[in-house]
């Protein structure tokens, strides 16, 4: 059994920045352990065949490898910033338009050629879609009122990447509300408090420990 929750990482993964950023705010001590996603340690594999992260191992044994479910059980433990406090169901509804629909878009606008007959910009065009509906929603400065909630947090990792494909055209475009939005979740304390880098996590090495 481990003395504090492990969790493996990717610094870069929008699903993992989400789960660091609901441990962050609830305040939980863990151990991070970076990985590269071409050399998965077995350690991880063993705990979650999937092979994806992020992967957090708590210390009675129980293992989370959905990025939703890990800020989930963190925002269960401590919720200081009342980021569950908004209607669940709204939240969770946006939250699944963000991974199952605009994610698909994301992939094929930024790395096409990943994708047989992508074209990159029909897929950026198909995304935009999804920023407009969010464009609707940010005039009081957040998704669901003038307070970030978890919805916020855990779309705004998946914005940021869409932004980065073209940063020039995403600021260019009439999305006024999400770009100053995504400024002020990139700005945050919260973001860059996660975003440090680490070298790769291999056994033997002495723990990152995070919220100490």
């Amino acid at each position: 059994m481990t003395t504090l929750p492990i969790l493996y990482s990717f610094r870069r993964c929008p699903f993992a920045m989400r789960a660091r950023l609901a441990l962050y705010i609830s305040g939980i001590t863990y151990e991070l352990r970076e990985v590269l996603l071409t050399e998965k340690p077995d350690e991880m594999l063993v705990l979650s065949s999937k092979g994806t992260v992020p992967v957090l191992q708590l210390p009675n044994g129980r293992v989370i490898d959905e990025s939703l479910d890990i800020m989930a059980w963190a925002l269960s433990q401590n919720d200081p910033e009342r980021w569950l406090e908004p209607d669940p169901i709204s939240q969770n509804g946006l939250i699944n338009r963000c991974d199952n629909q605009f994610k698909i878009h994301l992939d094929r606008y930024k790395y096409a050629s990943r994708y047989e007959d992508c074209d990159p910009l029909e897929a950026r065009d198909l995304g935009e879609r999804f920023i407009a509906q969010l464009e609707q929603q940010l005039g009081t400065g957040c998704l669901f009122g003038d307070g970030p909630c978890q919805a916020d947090f855990a779309i705004a990792p998946f914005v940021r990447q869409f932004a980065l494909a073209d940063w020039d055209w995403f600021f260019a475009t009439k999305h006024r509300y999400t770009q100053r939005w995504l400024t002020t979740f990139t700005n945050s304390e919260a973001f860059n408090a996660v975003m440090d880098k680490y070298d790769p996590w291999k056994p033997g090495d002495a723990p990152i420990i995070m919220n100490a």
